[in-house]
């Protein structure tokens, strides 16, 4: 007999992804699933997250049912977003991963201006860690090599 409060496994562990700057602006997010269906739900949670999370410096929140993990570096805040019954350990190996491939990525200068003129690598960063809510892969290394050899792959014009 299954138990009503054991939720069933599911390999759609990631929600969303978000890179806001230090005013709570959105750089990047990347949403997994259908609970904010319009732009406008999607930033007005994104403001309540900052405000929350803001003037930390990481750690994981319970916010609107979702787990979130999160990390502030310099003038940016990165979120990893799972469902409240999900393993925060899992939400903070994507984090990390995220981070630190972009640290490489972009030689230790991890900060807003940087992240701007770098939004393409950004973006593949995304897709390689993490498809539809999915986890990929979690090591920074082999996601930094993926990246930079599609980068090569992109036309100039």
């Amino acid at each position: 007999m299954v138990s009503d409060n054991i939720s069933v496994p599911s390999l759609y562990v990631i929600k969303g992804i978000i890179i806001l700057d230090n005013d709570g602006n959105r750089i990047l997010a990347k949403y997994y699933n259908n609970s904010f269906g319009t732009v406008k739900e999607q930033k007005d949670f994104e403001k309540s997250l900052f405000n929350k999370t803001h003037k930390g410096s990481g750690d994981v929140i319970l916010l609107d049912n979702w787990t979130i993990v999160y990390r502030n570096n310099v003038d940016l805040l990165f979120y990893v977003m799972g469902s409240t019954n999900e393993n925060e350990l899992m939400l903070n190996s994507v984090l990390t991963c995220l981070f630190e491939s972009l640290s490489t990525m972009l030689r230790k200068n991890v900060e807003k201006r940087h992240l701007y003129d770098n939004l393409d690598l950004v973006m593949l960063t995304f897709d390689e860690i993490c498809d539809d809510g999915i986890i990929l892969e979690t090591d920074p290394i082999l996601i930094t090599q993926r990246v930079q050899l599609r980068q090569d792959d992109i036309p100039l014009g």
